[in-house]
């Protein structure tokens, strides 16, 4: 809050310090003469669209955001967990970008239209004597950027025919493409038409950059203010000139005001992305395909995730997803169920078991905020569905601790959660859950993990049959010795049951599920967590990709 206070609390005071200057200056006097308070809103409208151009990027810059997390591991929990509203933040910065477009693009065609009145006018009066400077001659003095009353000189025919003119409108349709194309339905249904548009960010900047080169909005020069105050000689403008007695009411002249553009973060978008070597495919019920190929050029955390791109499937297109494997192995994985044309066409390409092995190249690995898990006295692990990735890194990592009697293990018990809407989707996690099981029974910590598993989606053939087996050892959907739990749960029952448990602990309850589901463990994190310091806090953690 206090982040987003200040960067509201900036665009603020940009705006009201840049509009108060323009509208006071007194090399714009005549500028405002022809266009009155128009050109503060239009030039206080850029300077905060400059201003949030520059920050735009930031939150999505991956190795950026990587390095602060990894840089504030020291810091306050609290300070961390902001990292992980970035693109929350970035989402609030693009609104902010087109408020101030529109109030921008509104501000200049007033500008527009009143340029042209001012040129159509021949009543002898101020803005028609403006207008008239320096129009026929060659010094590039005048004020009024439509040179002519002729029908050809519109405010149509400037915008499309001038720098400033094209490229905004270029930056807007850019604008509008990559804004509409965010929406989450459109991101749901269609990620390539999201994916693809929002690339248009090139073309925006470059477009910000030569937007402001032409110069339209002109002012009056330095030296010409010295012998001529506007504030003087607009009492009578039909005596300016160098034939004037008054020395100090020469013609005005004027010059271009360009537009400055603040320094884009351009350069946070560059990541190197590596040829990994691949070692297996696998190919799991449910269509989830597991990737395992050997670590190369980089070191990896628990929780954290890659971006792979397959050039077989396209070229231009990268997934984020979430490393299944633990950093003490030598290789990594990645589990990927189909949830869209991409995904499919990659595991159908796999399926497909050509000569040659798909390529595959891998941006990463960037934080999330599973890094944390291992910060915590105790941890509830949330997973919906492919969800579970992140956790499933969390308890490799766990398991060799326990094999190498890891002392430095500050977590003292974790509860897990995993919610599937069918019996397939247990299959490849059921191994892991199986060597926990044993490893624990081993070293004696049976009680550190604690696990739930919840189908969501059944038929009665399935639940009479669990009914019918309930006494038996093992689950009869998953095999392992914790039964399977039919509908979903009641986190208000689980978050008593842990508050009661664990009374003057500090919990981190981490999600990788629906945003639903996100809004629910949210809550119930703030209304478990005790107001005494000394006592029970939950502190919720979502991913973010």
């Amino acid at each position: 809050i206090v982040i987003w206070a200040a960067w509201l609390g900036l665009n603020v005071f940009l705006f009201v310090y840049y509009f108060l200057l323009f509208d006071r200056d007194k090399k714009f006097y005549y500028t405002r003469v022809l266009l009155g308070s128009a050109l503060a809103w239009a030039r206080a409208s850029a300077k905060c669209l400059n201003f949030n151009s520059m920050l735009i990027l930031l939150p999505v810059c991956r190795n950026l955001l990587s390095f602060l997390r990894g840089t504030c591991s020291c810091c306050r929990r609290t300070m961390r967990k902001q990292l992980d509203h970035n693109l929350t933040f970035h989402k609030l910065v693009a609104y902010a970008i087109a408020l101030f477009t529109a109030v921008h693009i509104i501000a200049h065609l007033c500008n527009f239209e009143w340029y042209n009145d001012s040129q159509q006018a021949a009543d002898g009066s101020l803005s028609s004597i403006l207008s008239n400077l320096h129009q026929d001659e060659e010094s590039n003095k005048w004020l009024n950027s439509i040179h002519t009353n002729s029908t050809v000189s519109t405010p149509a025919y400037v915008t499309f025919t001038t720098i400033p003119g094209l490229t905004g409108v270029i930056i807007t349709v850019a604008l509008i493409l990559m804004v509409t194309s965010s929406m989450e339905f459109i991101r749901r249904s269609s990620f390539e038409v999201f994916w693809y548009t929002h690339h248009l960010f090139i073309i925006y900047f470059a477009g910000l950059v030569i937007h402001g080169i032409a110069g339209l909005v002109r002012g009056q020069t330095a030296e010409n203010l010295n012998k001529h105050n506007p504030e003087h000689c607009v009492q009578d403008p039909t005596h300016w000139g160098r034939n004037n007695t008054d020395s100090h009411c020469e013609e005005p002249e004027f010059e271009s005001i360009p537009a400055e553009v603040s320094p884009t973060s351009l350069g946070g978008t560059y990541s190197c992305f590596v040829d990994v070597p691949f070692l297996q495919a696998v190919v799991h019920p449910s269509k989830v395909l597991e990737l395992q190929m050997h670590k190369k050029g980089f070191s990896m955390e628990v929780g954290q995730y890659i971006f792979i791109n397959c050039p077989s499937v396209s070229h231009l297109e990268w997934h984020p997803f979430t490393l299944t494997s633990a950093p003490e192995e030598d290789d990594f994985s990645v589990h990927i169920q189909a949830a869209g044309d991409w995904t499919e066409n990659l595991i159908d390409t796999f399926q497909q078991q050509k000569p040659k092995t798909p390529r595959i190249n891998v941006d990463g690995p960037f934080g999330t905020a599973s890094e944390d898990v291992f910060q915590y006295e105790v941890a509830m692990l949330v997973g919906a569905g492919i969800g579970v990735t992140p956790f499933a890194s969390v308890l490799k990592s766990i398991w060799y601790k326990f094999q190498h009697a890891d002392q430095h293990l500050k977590t003292k018990k974790i509860y897990f959660y995993w919610l599937c809407r069918d019996t397939g989707a247990f299959a490849w996690f059921n191994d892991l859950l199986a060597s926990l099981e044993q490893e624990m029974e081993k070293s004696g910590k049976t009680g550190f993990l604690n696990y739930r598993l919840f189908l969501t989606g059944w038929d009665n053939s399935v639940a009479g049959q669990a009914a019918f087996n309930f006494d038996n050892d093992t689950d009869v959907v998953t095999g392992l010795k914790q039964k399977t739990s039919f509908g979903r749960p009641m986190w208000s029952n689980m978050f008593s049951a842990v508050a009661t448990a664990h009374p003057r602990s500090v919990v981190g309850v981490f999600l990788c599920g629906p945003q639903a589901l996100a809004k629910s463990l949210q809550k119930c994190c703030h209304q478990y967590s005790s107001l005494d310091p000394r006592k029970v806090k939950f502190y919720f953690n979502k991913e973010n990709f």
